[in-house]
Formats: structure tokens, C-alpha cells, sequence
């Protein structure tokens, strides 16, 4: 990809990645991603918002070949997707000045060994200006991490996010072509890395909406030509109450669990409860996190193996409290062969759900007409406080 304009003077120099399938060593990535960096030129000076993964280093040189001075460098967010070329920007352009938060100062010496003395603070809400055009910056911490930070061009309505808004997708367009079109990337992203931190991206939405944005370009994915559509969304995924929605990830080894699965998967759809199993050794993990947005209940499935849940299901349980999702109840059933704490062990990794905990059903072998009687009284439990959910 050769470097594109965004606006006049604002020019795109970040990387696509086609080929990559997994983030952080967990986060499946089916539709590849990008490395955002924005060149921003004034009268007087020259900045550079984030660099790319280092893994796309040639990406970023070939767009900087013909760039003789970069004057400010701005590390929006430490982490190495964002960063990771930095050290390497400063000693090719060793008079440029790092402009970054006063939290990330000490991250960026321990994460990219450049001395901290090397960064210039800025303060939240603190201008520099390049001539004609002012960079504001905007402290946004927890989204994701504590020292992240957004970028306001005033003189161009240009907002850059870091990773607020983002999402995974790589794509020849450099603007979003329509809303369906980054929809679902913007939803896993939200879901897989935002969605632990919705309560303080509350705040960070009516940040954004007291200002004068007509684009917003983040870190990752596509450029937002229309930012009311992706506020929306995040209005929506953050302050919206859950959904008429059951999600059930499961793991059957000799069928009995899956028994109990289909057996409340029909009770809750007589119901009229949705409900979207999801069995965990072969599922999209990402697929999943998506529907956890909404979802007003999960119920764990587990057989026992030994005395605890099958590992699959402990993953399920362990992701989904560190995500914190809106889901309001949960519970676990299951199967064992002659005795077990699956259910204990479930709830203490799941803890961080704020959910009621509904009662276990588990069965010793194959479910009985007693379990079976069992898992209908779960779905009453579960259809009744569902009631006004959407």
C-alpha cells in the first residue's frame, strides 16, 4: 500500500496485515488487520501519530523514504502494534521530540528501552502547534491500557482514537465504505479488548461528543467518514441493557453434556428466550465474545474431568469474567462420572461476572427425567428475569 491522503496535509503511512490470524497470542483475527500511522504536516513542523507493528517495519520506511525531518513523534499507546518502531523513528530521526502521557513516560523506558528523559508530558488537554495546525491531546486511560491517549486536529475535525473505534480488518479502502461493511470487525474488537473497561468508556464517549469531529481515525481498521455511525454503536455496546440472549459454551466428551445442552436450548426456545450454544473445542473463540456483548445470561456446559470442568469450558469461564460483560445471570450444568466440583470451580473463575448465580444442574452419567425436569426449571428461572429484555 503506497501512502494515501486523508486530508490535505494528513497522509495515511501505516501498514495492512493480510495474513495475520491471531493477536496477543489469543485474540483470532479471521479478517487480518492494520497498523495505523498518520503523518500530519504543518508550516513549521512535521508529526508522526504511532508507527506500526514491527513486523511491518518496511511498510513504514517506504512511506517515509522521501520524509526528511519529523519533528514530534506521538506515542498514543505503548503497546508494540502501536510502538514498536519507535526507537527505531528516533534514531533515524534523532531530533524529533516524543510527545506522549505522563503515565506512559516510565512504560515506554521499561517497554521500548527509550530513556524516559527522552519524552516530553503532555498534559490532558495540551496543544502544540506545527503551524496552521494544532495537535490537542486528549488522555483516554483504560482504553486499553493506563497511559493511552487520543490526538484532536481542531482545524480539520480529526479525531485519532488509538484503539477506541478501531477494528481488526484488513482492506484495500482506507475509509469505511458503509457501516454493515466494518460492523462486525468493530464489534469483536469492542468485544475482545474495550469491553472490560465499559464503565470509564462511558466517560470517553461524551469526550468525544462534546467536540467537533467529522473523522475519526484510529489505530486499527478503516477511517469512521461518518463518526454518529460507530458512537452509536459504542452508545449501544456500552449503555444499552443486555438482550433477550442465553449464550451456552459448552464441551461434551461422551454426549451427556450435549444432551443437557440441546434439551435447554429447546425448553428456553419454547420459552421464548434465545439462546446460542457454542461448543468450545471447536468454535471461534471470537464468535463467541461477540455474542458476550449482549447477552443478558451464559450458562457454562461442562462434563467433569476427574474432579473439575473439562479445560475448554475453564477457558470460557476464565475469559469471559476477565471481559466483564453486561450478562446480568449465569449458571452451570453438566455431567460427571462418579463425583467432581465442576460447578464450584466454574463460579470461583468466572467471578468477575456481576451476574446472579442461578442453580447448578448436573447429572451422574446420562441425564435422567429428574435432570431433564431440572433444566426446565433453569429455563423458568432464566425466562423470568429475562422478562422486558429486548
Amino acid at each position: 500500500m503506497k501512502r494515501r491522503e486523508l486530508l490535505p496535509g494528513i497522509e495515511w503511512v501505516g501498514a495492512v496485515d493480510w495474513d495475520r490470524r491471531l493477536f496477543d497470542a489469543l485474540i483470532p483475527l479471521p479478517d487480518g488487520t492494520s497498523y495505523n500511522a498518520y503523518l500530519v504536516r504543518g508550516r513549521e513542523r512535521t508529526a508522526l501519530i504511532d508507527t506500526v507493528d514491527p513486523t511491518k517495519a518496511d511498510a513504514l520506511w517506504a512511506h517515509l523514504a522521501d520524509v526528511p525531518r519529523i519533528d514530534d513523534l506521538v506515542i498514543q499507546h505503548v503497546e508494540q502494534d502501536h510502538s514498536g518502531l519507535a526507537p527505531a523513528v528516533l534514531a533515524r530521526y534523532p531530533e524529533a521530540r516524543v510527545l506522549a502521557t505522563p503515565k506512559a513516560r516510565m512504560m515506554i523506558a521499561d517497554h521500548l528501552g527509550i530513556p524516559a528523559e527522552r519524552v516530553t508530558p503532555v498534559a490532558d488537554g495540551e496543544t502544540v502547534s506545527l503551524g496552521g495546525r494544532t495537535l490537542q491531546f486528549l488522555h483516554a486511560p483504560w482504553v486499553h491500557w493506563p497511559e493511552t491517549m487520543m490526538t484532536y486536529v481542531p482545524e480539520d475535525r480529526l479525531l485519532f482514537t488509538c484503539d477506541l473505534f478501531g477494528s481488526h480488518l484488513a482492506s484495500s479502502e482506507l475509509h469505511v465504505a458503509t457501516a454493515e461493511h466494518v460492523a462486525e470487525s468493530a464489534k469483536r474488537y469492542y468485544a475482545e479488548i474495550m469491553m472490560p473497561f465499559a464503565k470509564t468508556i462511558h466517560g470517553h464517549l461524551e469526550k468525544v461528543r462534546r467536540l467537533d469531529v467529522a473523522t475519526i481515525a484510529p489505530s486499527h481498521g478503516p477511517v469512521h467518514d461518518d463518526p454518529a455511525s460507530i458512537l452509536a454503536a459504542y452508545d449501544h455496546w456500552v449503555n444499552d441493557a443486555p438482550s433477550n440472549l442465553v449464550l451456552i459454551p459448552y464441551t461434551t466428551m461422551h454426549g451427556s453434556t450435549a444432551k443437557m445442552v440441546e434439551h435447554l436450548v429447546a425448553a428456553l426456545a419454547e420459552r421464548g428466550v434465545t439462546s446460542a450454544p457454542f461448543n468450545m473445542t471447536v468454535s471461534d473463540l471470537g464468535a463467541y465474545v461477540i455474542r458476550l456483548v449482549d447477552a443478558a445470561t451464559v450458562v457454562f456446559a461442562t462434563p467433569t474431568v476427574l474432579v473439575g470442568p473439562h479445560p475448554s469450558v475453564v477457558v470460557a469461564a476464565a475469559l469471559t469474567s476477565a471481559l466483564r460483560p453486561k450478562a446480568r445471570f449465569a449458571a452451570v450444568i453438566g455431567s460427571y462420572g462418579w463425583a467432581g466440583k465442576a460447578a464450584e470451580t466454574i463460579q470461583a473463575l468466572a467471578s468477575g461476572l456481576s451476574a446472579e448465580w442461578l442453580p447448578s444442574v448436573f447429572a451422574r452419567g446420562l441425564p435422567t427425567e429428574d435432570t431433564l425436569r431440572a433444566l426446565d426449571g433453569l429455563a423458568d428461572a432464566i425466562a423470568e428475569r429475562h422478562k422486558g429484555l429486548g
